[in-house]
């Protein structure tokens, strides 16, 4: 079933300098494993192709079922000296979360349930 990264993961994010750092963090090893499968920083840094100037990287945690992106040469120069409205970085973890992955529906039952 094709669905939103806000409904099996959560996300924040911020910023170093020029680079927008994105953590991604999901509720289910099987869930984590769909996410490793369709989450790359190719894909990544194609949802943010009109923000990211530079290269995307991906950083696996499974211990936690989670990754961390970083997004070089996202944020105008940095919180300093950009004009952009969100110069730290803040809504990019939102912006991820609208990236549609496909999840085998019974994952989704089972997230769904351990939410309620």
């Amino acid at each position: 079933m094709i669905v939103e990264l806000t409904e099996v993961a959560f996300a924040r994010s911020g910023d170093k300098g020029d680079t927008a750092n994105i953590g991604l963090v999901t509720f289910s090893d099987d869930l984590y494993q769909v996410l490793l499968e369709q989450v790359t920083a190719d894909r990544v840094k194609q949802h943010f192709n009109e923000i990211c100037k530079g290269e995307v990287e991906r950083f696996e945690l499974p211990n936690l079922r989670a990754m961390n992106f970083l997004l070089h040469n996202s944020l105008g120069g940095g919180g300093t000296v950009s004009l952009m409205l969100d110069a730290q970085g803040k809504t990019f973890a939102t912006a991820l979360l609208r990236m549609e992955i496909d999840v085998p529906e019974e994952l989704l039952e089972t997230t769904e349930e351990d939410n309620q």
